[in-house]
């Protein structure tokens, strides 16, 4: 029974090599697929230590890649992507790493394309309830309330 389960386990290293390999993937995406193979705790941790040792596995490398993808092409604002990391169990410290790629003239350049996008789509007439419905979409792309603000007020 032990040489099977070793079998298992160096072939749910092997898949799991393959995994990391295609894309970065977080901590709990690795563990969660673990789990689906059907390995026990032990082995599951014993899995992630090695891609970790073999660095297959960076959460780092994982939050630097996936701040990158949702600023740079869904246009995130940085409050939508910590709340994403967060709910992928990312450390504090990886978040913060994470969202240093964003430079912030690009950052403030996104926010700009977002309000004038929204101010061309907007046929309101009423000057106030115009720029709540910008605020509003703005900051459900997830861009911080006082900058959205304090960029509209300014116009």
């Amino acid at each position: 029974m032990p040489h099977f389960l070793s079998v298992n386990l160096e072939l749910a290293t092997e898949k799991l090599k393959n995994y990391c390999a295609y894309q970065e993937r977080s901590h709990q995406e690795v563990t969660d697929k673990l789990y689906k193979l059907g390995l026990f705790k032990n082995e599951v941790n014993e899995v992630i230590t090695r891609l970790i040792q073999e660095d297959f596995l960076n959460e780092q490398r994982f939050a630097e890649a996936f701040v990158s993808g949702k600023f740079n092409i869904k246009k995130w604002g940085k409050v939508k992507i910590k709340a994403q990391l967060k709910q992928k169990r990312i450390s504090d410290f990886c978040i913060k790493k994470g969202m240093e790629v964003i430079e912030e003239g690009d950052y403030f350049e996104t926010l700009t394309y977002w309000i004038e996008r929204k101010k061309r789509e907007i046929k309101e007439e009423d000057e106030f309830k115009k720029k709540g419905k910008i605020a509003a979409f703005v900051i459900q792309k997830g861009f911080e309330s006082g900058l959205v603000w304090n960029y509209l007020n300014k116009e």
